[in-house]
Order: C-alpha cells, then structure tokens, then sequence
C-alpha cells in the first residue's frame, strides 16, 4: 500500500462515529485534568486503563491518547488567565503569558498557545507518519542483543534527563528494575520478593503502582498547598492576536516544534522538558532578552509548542519499536498490552490499521482542541473555584475503582495506598518518580531479551559487541556514563534543573 492509502486507511478508521466520540471524549477530559491542578494525565490515564478494557482496542486507545496531548491544551488556559499552571509542562508559560494577561492580552496569548500547539501536534503527527514505518522496517533487524543494548541505553539517558541529582535518578531506576521483578520467575517458577504473600504470585499491578505512585501521593501533596479560596481570573479581552503577535511568534513556534519533537524522541524526554528547553532557547537567540518575563508573546509561543509537539513524538518509540520513552509511554504501554496488542514493528504490518487510525485521530484531536479549548475558556477556569477539599474525595474515590476493578481484590488498594505513601515520600526527598516507572516496565522485557540472548549463544556475551546495532547502541551509552563523570557536565545540568526549578 501506498503512504496516500494508509492515511486513508487511517482516517477511514479515525472518522467512524464510535471514534470521533472518544476522541472528542479524550480531548475535553484532557483539557479538564490540564485545567485542574493536582490530578495529570498519568494518574488519570491510570484510573481509566481498566475501563478501555470494555472498549474496542482503537477506541480505547484514541482517548488514552487525547487525554495526554490534551492535557498539554489544557493547563496553559489557567497559567495565562490565573498564574496556575495546570501542567507541569505549563509552569514556563505562566511566566510571559500571565503577564500578557495582566496588560489586557489574554486572548492574544491564548491564541497564540492553541494555534502553535495545533501547529506543532500537526507537525509531530506527520513526523510519526514518516518516521513510523521508516524505524518499524529498521526495527525488524533487532534482535533480542539489540533490544537489551537499546533498553540499557534508555534507561541510562531517562536518569541523565530526570530532575534532581544523578544518583536518585539511578536509585529510583533500581527501585523500580526490584518491583519488576517481584512475582513468579516465569523460566525457573520460583517465587522472587513476595515474602509468602499469595497476592504477589503474579507480581505487582502495573495500576497499582501507577495509581498509587502518581494519584495518591499527588493527592497528599495537594492537600498541603492547596487552599479552599477561589481564583481571580484575569480580564480576558479581543481573542484573535495582532499582525505584530504573529509577526513575533512564528519563529518561536518553529524552533519550539523542533524541539519538541526531537526531545519527544528521547528516554526520559516529554513535554515538560520540551517547554523549559523551548523557553531557554528563546532567551538565548531573542535581540531583547530582558524583555523575557514581561510579558513577550514568544514566551508564550516556544513552550505550549514544544510541549505539544513532544507530547506526541514520544509515541514514536513506542509504536516503532515498542520502547516507551518516559512515564506517559509507559502508561500507554499498557493500555497496548491490555487489549493484546503488542507495540513495535510488527503493528504496522500486521494491524495496520491501528497504527494508522491513530496517527488520523491526533490530527483530528488537535483540531477539536482548539475548536474547544477556545470558546470555552470561561467554563474552564470557573471550575477553578471549586475547592479542592470538595474535588480530592472524588480522585479518590475513582483512583480506588480504578485499582479495585483489575483484580478484584482489596489487596491491590490497600498496596496503592502503601505505594501512595511512598510517592510522597519520594517527593520530599526530592526523587522524580518516572524513572521508576520507565524500570518497572522495562525491567522484564530486559531479563527477559537477556536471557533469550544467552540461552542463543550458549552464555557468551560477546555478541553484544559483535552484532552493529547492539555495538552502536553500547557506545551510546558508555558515551553517557564518560559525560555523567565529568565534573563540567554535571554542573551544566544541575544549573538546567536549577533554572527549571525558579
């Protein structure tokens, strides 16, 4: 088939009554998690896993999807109208487009953050269009050597690309290679870390952790800064930007979709890390950098690009070689799994028509995003006012359907608790919890290629060095570990998360 039949094959599916609705679905649950701080799309996507259980695989999928890049939309309404950003990703655009906000150009800034990010999503699904079936041809001569050098590799870079020190990075990434493990060895049947506990037979939910690590802990985190007051919302005037406004902002929005989607790319790489990055590079090649922080519109237009653009080229990976690249990816990888579907090079060739359905439903999301993201504005910030002390019982009651409803089992609530109290533990230690995630999934597919790899050669590792890609993919990452050593580095990236973090 040609690259013009498989996008028709692609929005053929896209376009079906049953998929608009859930795409339509995902896209305004995306957008009220963005608005809302203190839920995410993780936790959310995590209470929701179960439910597309009952859904047809594609369905279910397109709206796991929309709540993620929507989410993105989402959270910069309330950092220009409120100072709150709803997102993580959305904390740098609350610097330029509040104050944008405050001069009587709220609807400029707002604009201009829904037409860059629709412009980047449309960039970032072609991209995945291209590349998809490029890297899945390419993935097809990966053999198991090749997928234990790769995950090696990527769980080195997700620590390098985490906040905080290195070390607690790599702590966190062990952490979660043990809870990996915990359950029945499938090769030998022995029992590994379940300390007699029939319930850990099967090993650890990946909802559990997710529910419990993301929802729970975030819920306790919120109850101590969050305030029952209301919000003022700031005066929000004529919508469409000024000829100046677009004049100001097209270049921005290019560099932050390049940046987006290539930092999109990356083990441990997302939207977050995509806006900081976006926002320093303007900094750095604007005339007037003092002017940054008073409002610019290229404030605004950089980073709601870059979030959403990485936002959705960190599907790649994942599609093309069934790697996912940060904590979102691992969540999605699930959702792949739940429905039997199998990420990597052999879905464009054997289900063809869920790669492509979702490549069409992006496209379609990011237009319904903005179609909905600006006339209802209002609506969005008035659900601000809410407090939070009457909105955290409804989380948590749906965060404990959420894990209730796989097993069954009150076992699994009571661990997401436990895990929920170790999340915001974690959190006062400063310990970013999404390389645990990334070592969780990825830990049994490592030993698992691992072992298949030995059991070839009979033992010996020297094939690790012998086959190219594997060879490639080694050096990478001896690369990594020379740079993490190197006292000139690490104060560079410690300066990076310091600025992130003012």
């Amino acid at each position: 088939m040609t690259f013009v039949d498989l996008l028709f094959l692609g929005f053929s599916e896209a376009i079906t009554p049953a998929n608009l609705a859930f795409c339509l679905l995902g896209a305004l649950l995306g957008t009220l998690i963005g608005v809302l701080p203190g839920i995410g799309p993780t936790a959310t996507i995590a209470v929701l896993l179960p439910i597309t259980f009952f859904l047809p695989p594609l369905a279910g999928i397109i709206m796991l999807s929309g709540i993620y890049y929507g989410a993105q939309y989402g959270g910069s309404t309330t950092a220009v109208l409120v100072n709150l950003p709803g997102e993580a990703s959305a904390v740098v655009t609350t610097l330029d487009g509040y104050q944008m906000a405050r001069q009587g150009r709220a609807g400029a800034a707002l604009a201009v953050a829904a037409l860059g990010s629709f412009f980047a999503g449309t960039v970032a699904t072609f991209a995945i269009a291209v590349a998809g079936p490029t890297l899945s041809s390419f993935a097809l001569s990966f053999g198991p050597a090749e997928y234990v050098s790769l995950m090696v590799f990527g769980l080195l870079a997700a620590t390098i690309l985490a906040s905080g020190p290195v070390v607690k990075a790599i702590g966190m990434i062990l952490i979660g290679l043990l809870l990996g493990m915990v359950g029945t060895d499938q090769a030998t049947g022995a029992e590994r870390l379940t300390f007699g506990a029939i319930e850990l037979f099967d090993g650890i939910d990946f909802i559990v952790i997710a529910i419990g690590i993301f929802g729970f802990s975030e819920i306790i985190a919120n109850l101590e800064r969050t305030g029952s007051e209301g919000v003022k919302l700031a005066h929000l005037s004529r919508l469409w930007p000024t000829r100046e406004d677009f004049h100001n902002s097209w270049a921005a929005v290019l560099r932050g979709t390049g940046i987006g989607t290539l930092l999109g790319l990356l083990p441990g790489g997302g939207a977050t890390l995509a806006s900081f990055s976006a926002y320093s590079l303007e900094k750095r090649v604007s005339k007037h950098p003092e002017k940054f922080g008073t409002g610019v519109v290229e404030g605004v237009a950089a980073p709601e690009a870059a979030n959403n653009a990485a936002a959705q080229s960190s599907f790649i990976p994942l599609l093309t070689l069934g790697i996912p690249s940060n904590n979102m990816m691992a969540m999605m990888l699930s959702a792949f799994m739940i429905h039997g579907i199998t990420p990597g090079p052999t879905v464009l060739t054997n289900q063809p028509e869920i790669f492509w359905g979702l490549v069409a439903s992006m496209w379609i999301g990011n237009l319904l995003l903005v179609v909905i993201n600006l006339p209802m504005i209002g609506l969005w910030v008035k659900l601000l006012t809410v407090p939070y002390r009457l909105l955290y019982p409804a989380i948590l009651l749906f965060c404990c359907i959420g894990v209730y409803s796989m097993n069954n089992r009150i076992f699994d609530v009571i661990l997401a608790a436990g895990f929920g109290l170790l999340g915001y533990a974690f959190r006062k230690a400063k310990c970013e919890p999404g390389p645990l995630l990334l070592g969780f999934v990825l830990g049994p597919l490592l030993e698992s290629n691992l072992r298949r790899t030995l059991l070839i050669t009979q033992g010996d590792p020297s094939i690790f060095v012998e086959r190219p890609i594997s060879l490639v993919m080694l050096i990478a990452t001896v690369i990594l570990l020379a740079l993490m050593i190197l006292p000139s580095f690490r104060r560079t990236r410690e300066e990076a998360f310091q600025e992130e973090e003012a």
